[in-house]
């Protein structure tokens, strides 16, 4: 009899954060983000359906930086 136990089986939810990061670090070469186009400008007339409240608007006209 063995005074020991046998070691359980490690699961994947027990990998510490070590090895998280260099399991991430490895994959990472492999993560080709493509380059998306700039979105177009779109007319204000086309915008339909945006609400703001007066108090919002009225904060945002009165902050020099954004508005008036």
């Amino acid at each position: 009899m063995s005074l020991y136990p046998a070691p359980r089986e490690r699961h994947e939810s027990e990998l510490s954060l070590a090895e998280l990061r260099g399991d991430g670090a490895r994959m990472a070469p492999h993560w080709v983000v493509p380059l998306a186009p700039e979105p177009a400008p779109v007319s204000p007339a086309l915008i339909n359906g945006v609400v703001v409240p007066a108090a919002s608007a009225r904060l945002i006209d009165a902050t020099a930086e954004y508005g008036g």
